[in-house]
């Protein structure tokens, strides 16, 4: 369970990490690109959930 928790924050931190990198670049060209963006982040964030609802799926079922 600790190894778990610990997997979680890793994954976080990394996440954290990207965004601020990400946020620190600057994009005059936003407004055009900013549907394909969504859409790709909307498709990352899907996709998360996803794994994360397969990942607890698993767990739980391996720890009953």
């Amino acid at each position: 369970m600790k190894l778990l928790i610990a997997f979680v924050f890793i994954i976080l931190l990394i996440a954290l990490v990207g965004t601020l990198m990400v946020t620190r670049k600057t994009d005059e060209k936003y407004s055009e690109t900013a549907k394909k963006n969504t859409a790709n982040l909307t498709l990352i964030y899907v996709a998360v959930i996803f794994l994360s609802t397969i990942a607890l799926g698993v767990y739980i079922s391996f720890s009953g």
